[in-house]
């Protein structure tokens, strides 16, 4: 037979099992809850750690860059007044070099022509010696080289040579007698003239030949202080462009040591607002864990006690004396009162059993023994509360999907911005690459042109120095030729061109005739062509002179112009590398600010995945069972209030 207190048992026992396996779906959930606390409590504590430690680390670079950076400005504003200095020096070399070329040139010329004019007046002081008009022009040469070469002679001639000197230009006529015999004093003066001409002649050879040797010597001293300075020149040039490139270098790993202490200080503060903000909520969770495993225990522990009381042997004969026997109490009542409680009390029992409300069977119990009044109220107030449940269990629900909602939409964006970042950041990495390919290529440009100037130097000094020998080389072979000229003029182009030395023959007895005198002696009839062809080759010893030194002039200007025209594309490289690593060094920069960005886009990602994880854990329940439990809870409503109208009928049937 089914008894009342058996159904209520029953009841009980379907609680317990309804309780145990709540009891074991908040146990799982707890426990994912619980490895997701603990898994990011240790990530972002790790992670909080490494950000402070790279922070100290990144502090660290940041002053060793900024100590380079400023050590490197003043070193490279030492070396470019140092490389200025040099090519200062450099330039006031050549000037001063090409002043003394200048100058030893003029010399040379002036006194191959002051040798040339004395040869030309011994050659007619011999010829000549009778006087006339050629005789004053050789003194006229003799006092314009004595007081041209004043300084030069001094020491060199004597007083007495001096004042015959003197002598025979103030009076040349008087001093030499106009027909000398052979035996006058005229061969002794005119030996000792000669004599004092060709002192001056080998004196100014001298000093000519010591000039030469002076201006080879002063040539190659320039040469070599020309090749010291252009050394240190290109030395001091490497080395600043070293430092520059170095400074560079510093300057971007500064910017690039800031960026990353600024995105890690923004990664350290995310991390640390996200592991507070872990903790309280883990430490919520462990609360709330705590509180409901308790009030379930005590729930089941209570339900378990009552099942015992209700279950006993004693309990069951006692229930089967009382409720069931016929002269109860509950048998005396009226049949209609009777069965409107049982009704009421069964829709409850019935409505209990199904949603598993204890407060139901407590309220079956109270439709059976207590008064309709506090019945009814407490069925009225049950279902206000259930109202009030499914009204907030609705909130709860629509807040979930709004917020689930949200967070697909913040995802999305994330995701949107995340891959626009990526391509942004590749964009930046093969700008990077193409800049630093383009860098390399001018760097190598710019190093070739240096190696060319190299080259081209010392191509232009073995061109100048095998210039200045062949130019010397012909200065010499003129000087001789000249020489070998004036020596067969001096005896082919005399004025008398033929001597006659047949004498008259004397009318003489035929037995005393003398024999036949000498033939007139005529001079050589191909001298005249031999001296026409040495002034033939002087003539093409000096074209060919010309022509080296406006070959040389031309080469030289020829290599001015490939040196500047090789330092101007040397500077508008630099100026192109400058502007290259400029733009490398923003793209750098830019890259910087895209990673971090990225790095702000994937923290962002990870935050929303972990909201949605947490929405997971607390939504779940909620979205999936809101339809099973609104159903049930509309059933349990409509189950009080028709025990209410069972309650109600019976009133109005009890009625007067």
């Amino acid at each position: 037979k089914d008894y009342p207190v058996s159904r209520v048992v029953q009841l009980l026992k379907d609680m317990k099992a309804q309780l145990e396996k709540e009891a074991d779906v908040d146990e799982d959930a707890y426990d994912k809850l619980a490895c997701w606390c603990e898994t990011n409590d240790k990530g972002k504590t790790k992670a909080i750690a490494d950000a402070e430690a790279r922070i100290a680390e990144l502090d660290t670079t940041v002053e060793e860059m900024a100590a380079l950076s400023s050590t490197l400005k003043v070193e490279i504003s030492g070396l470019e007044k140092e490389v200025a200095a040099n090519q200062q020096s450099l330039e006031t070399a050549k000037a001063m070099r090409a002043k003394q070329a200048e100058a030893f040139t003029e010399e040379e010329k002036e006194m191959i022509q002051s040798i040339r004019a004395l040869k030309a007046a011994i050659i007619v002081l011999a010829k000549h010696h009778g006087g006339g008009s050629a005789l004053l022009d050789v003194m006229a040469t003799v006092r314009q080289q004595m007081q041209k070469h004043k300084a030069l002679l001094q020491g060199k001639i004597s007083p007495h040579q001096r004042r015959m000197l003197s002598l025979l230009t103030e009076d040349p006529s008087g001093y030499l007698d106009a027909a000398p015999t052979f035996k006058q004093e005229y061969k002794v003066q005119s030996g000792e003239i000669f004599g004092i001409l060709n002192q001056m002649k080998e004196t100014f050879e001298a000093d000519l030949s010591d000039s030469q040797k002076e201006e080879i010597e002063a040539r190659e001293a320039f040469e070599a202080l020309k090749s010291a300075k252009e050394a240190e020149i290109s030395t001091g040039m490497a080395s600043l462009e070293d430092k520059k490139q170095q400074l560079a270098t510093a300057g971007e790993n500064l910017v690039q040591a800031k960026q990353d202490r600024e995105d890690t200080y923004a990664s350290l503060g995310a991390d640390k607002d996200f592991l507070m903000e872990l903790k309280a909520k883990c430490t919520m969770t462990d609360d709330e864990w705590e509180k409901r495993k308790k009030l379930r225990q005590d729930e089941m522990v209570a339900i378990s006690k009552a099942i015992d009381l209700l279950s006993t042997d004693d309990a069951r004969e006692l229930f089967t004396r009382t409720l069931d026997a016929p002269t109860s109490f509950m048998q005396k009542r009226s049949s209609s009162t009777s069965a409107s409680r049982e009704r009421a009390a069964a829709v409850l029992l019935a409505a209990a059993a199904k949603v598993h409300r204890p407060e139901l069977v407590a309220l079956a119990s109270s439709a059976r023994l207590d008064s309709f009044t506090r019945v009814k109220q407490a069925i009225d107030d049950m279902v206000a509360q259930l109202l009030q449940e499914k009204d907030e269990e609705i909130t709860s629900r629509d807040f979930c999907i709004d917020e689930f909602s949200k967070n697909e939409r913040s995802t999305a964006k994330e995701a949107h911005k995340k891959a626009n970042t990526q391509s942004k950041i590749e964009l930046l990495q093969r700008k990077i690459t193409n800049l630093n390919a383009t860098i390399e290529t001018l760097e190598a440009e710019v190093s070739d042109l240096r190696q060319q100037l190299v080259r081209a130097q010392q191509d232009r000094n073995a061109e100048s120095q095998e210039f200045q020998a062949t130019r010397a080389e012909q200065s010499q072979a003129q000087s001789l030729l000249l020489e070998a000229v004036n020596v067969l003029k001096g005896v082919y182009q005399s004025t008398a061109t033929s001597v006659s030395l047949q004498q008259t023959a004397s009318r003489q007895s035929p037995s005393s005739a003398p024999p036949p005198d000498f033939k007139a002696y005529r001079q050589h009839g191909a001298a005249d062509g031999v001296i026409a062809m040495l002034e033939q080759i002087i003539t093409d010893s000096q074209l060919l002179e010309k022509a080296l030194m406006e070959a040389e002039a031309k080469d030289q200007a020829a290599y001015q112009t490939f040196v500047q025209e090789s330092n101007s594309a040397i500077d508008a490289k630099m100026v192109g590398i400058t502007n290259k690593k400029e733009e490398k060094a923003q793209a750098d920069l830019d890259l910087i600010d895209k990673k971090g960005e990225l790095d702000g886009v994937v923290t962002e990602l990870g935050a929303l995945s972990s909201t949605k994880e947490g929405l997971h854990s607390s939504c779940d329940y909620t979205i999936n069972n809101f339809e099973v439990r609104q159903e049930a809870r509309d059933q349990e409503i409509d189950a009080l209030r028709q025990a209410k109208a069972f309650l109600s009928g019976m009133t109005v049937t009890s009625a007067p």
